[in-house]
């Protein structure tokens, strides 16, 4: 009964966090408008499923520093005759597992609507790559931290920033100087113009520089996660 109320939450969340927006920019703020020569709505269902897949795989950082902090889980896996590796992979795969829920209910969506998106093993290579950056960014930011404080505090100033600069909503050309630059410091970013790039027919947006880009950005990650692991066992 607990894991089928949890379930039933993890889905509700995943779903109408992406419908909100999905209402307010895409058929409200966005309704009628053109952008790259597409209309607002095609433009806007890949940086909705960028943020919304981010944030559900970002948000196991909560449940780890829970884990933690409260209920001292954490010091028991350390404990167990299990790889920290395993560890590792285990919160990380269930951030992917997480971010998955808003991609496919926007996929649904978008086949039900008739936006004409394609699914190929590039976008499921992009969308990997994706979900197994911002899971790795969450459970780095769990372990790095030492307060739900802290945690809320760079999730206000990092995180929600990434959201809106980061060519979800609007082409990150369009935007004023300092927040392109900030943009560009941004892996959603990146990841946004790859996802965008392979599920828009005749999208001239892909680069495999950006793939490039992401595979650095999670071996970076790697090392950072391995560090903060073996210190937390010290």
């Amino acid at each position: 009964m607990f894991y089928r109320r949890r379930g039933v939450r993890t889905v509700l969340s995943s779903v109408i966090y992406p419908a909100l927006f999905l209402l307010a920019f895409g058929y409200g703020i966005g309704k009628g408008a053109r952008v790259s020569g597409m209309s607002y709505i095609t433009f806007l269902i890949p940086g909705l499923i960028t943020m919304s897949s981010m944030n559900q795989a970002y948000g196991i950082s909560v449940e780890v520093n829970v884990s933690r902090y409260y209920f001292k889980i954490f010091e028991e896996y350390l404990l167990a005759p299990i790889g920290r590796w395993e560890i590792m992979a285990g919160e990380v795969l269930y951030g992917m597992g997480k971010g998955l829920l808003p991609v496919l209910f926007l996929l649904g969506y978008s086949a039900f609507a008739g936006i004409g998106l394609r699914i190929t093993p590039l976008f499921l290579l992009c969308l990997f790559l994706h979900l197994l950056a911002f899971a790795l960014l969450g459970f780095i930011i769990a372990m790095a931290v030492e307060s739900h404080a802290d945690q809320a505090a760079l999730s206000s100033f990092v995180m929600v920033p990434m959201i809106f600069l980061s060519d979800t909503f609007y082409p990150i050309d369009k935007m004023p100087l300092l927040a392109r630059y900030l943009g560009y410091f941004s892996p959603l970013t990146y990841s946004t113009k790859l996802i965008r790039g392979t599920l828009l027919p005749g999208s001239h947006l892909f680069s495999f520089k950006y793939l490039l880009f992401m595979v650095g950005i999670i071996l970076a990650l790697l090392a950072v996660a391995v560090v903060l692991v073996e210190r937390a066992e010290a």
